[in-house]
């Protein structure tokens, strides 16, 4: 089955929701850069988090940016995600090894320790909108909470949640985000609050065969859920070797020259999906 988000209303349009099953795109994630569980888990959040963010925005060329830079040994994570469904990321550190937290869990917030998360959003304009916070925890669903509630004024709750299985592949990733809106009354949110605290976590939800529609009805259905929306989304990467060849082709005269003096042919990954792009030395010489 493919990977998509749903967009929801509840309680009269008082409360926005968006809720994903991210599992192939985790994978495809955890493929690409060799990830061990730890940083599968990292990446898989900000990957499920970004995406559901990502559908938020209204341009079809809008690209949203989250990042995050830390003094953990994973050391930072970066995703990119537009308005279609299309995520893509990398992890500074694809490896990194730790015990398992005081809870038996992937221990995400260690491997990340204290850092900044910034999203960058493109929608265009002459600036792109930059927030920035210090992450509270690491473990990203409780740090984008925070963001949406310092930057961007709007009160939040985050789920993420990647289930990593005996042989390392993914076996669970998805989450949620649900917002309230400025026009809510006090006694929804209440009711809210309360529900949240009640509610199993994103992977237990996804263990029991819960979709993102039922994920919703499970946090929302005492305020009249309606889908109004799903989207496919996925881990896609848009390099080419037209792409590469012109940043390399940015170059000054004189490294490239030294490249082509080598007399080896040269070889390029790119950062968020980890393919190689071969050019050899006819190739290099165009480029001058």
């Amino acid at each position: 089955m493919n990977d998509y988000i749903v967009r929801a209303t509840a309680a009269d349009s008082q409360i926005r929701a968006f809720a994903i099953t991210s599992k192939n795109m985790v994978e495809t994630a955890r493929r690409a850069h060799g990830t061990t569980p730890v940083i599968s888990a990292a990446l898989g959040r900000l990957l499920s988090g970004a995406a559901m963010m990502g559908t938020m925005m209204k341009g079809e060329k809008d690209l949203l940016t989250v990042q995050i830079q830390c003094s953990g040994p994973a050391k930072g994570l970066t995703v990119t995600a537009d308005a279609l469904g299309n995520v893509k990321g990398f992890p500074s550190v694809p490896k990194v090894e730790l015990p398992l937290n005081d809870k038996g869990k992937l221990d995400v917030g260690g491997a990340l320790g204290l850092g900044v998360m910034s999203v960058i959003k493109d929608m265009g304009l002459k600036e792109p909108y930059v927030g920035q916070i210090a992450l509270q925890t690491g473990e990203i669903a409780e740090d984008l909470t925070y963001y949406f509630a310092t930057s961007e004024q709007v009160p939040s709750a985050v789920g993420l949640g990647v289930l990593v299985d005996k042989d390392l592949t993914i076996k669970q990733a998805g989450g949620f985000i649900v917002q309230l809106m400025p026009f809510v009354n006090d006694s929804v949110i209440e009711r809210l609050e309360k529900k949240i605290t009640e509610i199993k976590s994103v992977t237990e939800m996804l263990e029991d065969g819960n979709t993102p529609e039922q994920i919703l009805e499970i946090i929302l259905g005492e305020f009249g859920v309606e889908i109004t929306d799903t989207i496919e989304t996925a881990f896609v990467c848009d390099c080419s070797k037209e792409r590469v060849s012109r940043a390399i082709s940015t170059l000054s005269k004189k490294d490239l020259n030294d490249i082509i003096n080598d007399g080896e042919a040269i070889e390029v990954k790119c950062q968020f999906c980890n393919h190689a792009y071969r050019f050899d030395i006819e190739e290099l010489k165009k480029m001058r």
